[in-house]
């Protein structure tokens, strides 16, 4: 019976020192990663990947309808799935070209809304999901690959100076435009 005790120790504190090297090692690698922002601007319909400052790519967007706006605040990513179920009031919508959610689901901390693809690439650019932010199959794999569990999210409703020097200057095209002026 000692025998059996003095391997149980022995395995735990092993286990221990193994535990310890991993969450060290995770630690290190979570330092060495430089800090990354995901930061959509809901009134140019844009969602750009900040990292240490410094925009890596900007996609664009479809955003909350009016009726149902995408909320405003800062976030996180809190879930990553390939090719999702969709579910909604007793119905679920298997992973394929029926799929609302597309290709990628990237959940938020705000219960319920994330960042997807979809079966309608048409809506890109308008005021036209249930609140999520919406992006071309292929724009939302790609950003798949760039954001991690725990990366900031923040979404603006109105611009901001850094949501200019991000997304550039706002664009008033001038009312004889329509006239061919």
């Amino acid at each position: 019976m000692l025998k059996t005790e003095d391997q149980f120790r022995k395995l735990a504190a092993l286990t221990g020192v193994m535990l310890m090297a991993a969450a060290e090692a995770l630690a290190q690698e979570n330092q060495a990663r430089p800090a990354r922002r995901v930061v959509v601007s809901l009134a140019d319909r844009k969602l750009a990947v900040v990292e240490a400052g410094h925009v890596v790519k900007v996609f664009s967007t479809a955003v909350g309808a009016e009726q149902s706006p995408s909320p405003v605040g800062s976030f996180r990513i809190i879930q990553r799935v390939s090719n999702p179920a969709w579910y909604t009031k007793g119905k679920i919508v298997p992973p394929g070209k029926g799929n609302p959610l597309g290709t990628r689901w990237v959940g938020l901390s705000a219960k319920g809304y994330g960042i997807h693809g979809t079966n309608a690439p048409d809506s890109i650019g308008h005021n036209a999901s249930h609140g999520c932010i919406r992006m071309r199959n292929h724009d939302v794999e790609q950003l798949f690959e760039m954001v991690a569990v725990g990366d900031a999210v923040e979404l603006y409703s109105e611009r901001t100076p850094e949501l200019e020097r991000i997304f550039g200057p706002v664009l008033i095209a001038h009312a004889g435009a329509a006239d061919g002026e």
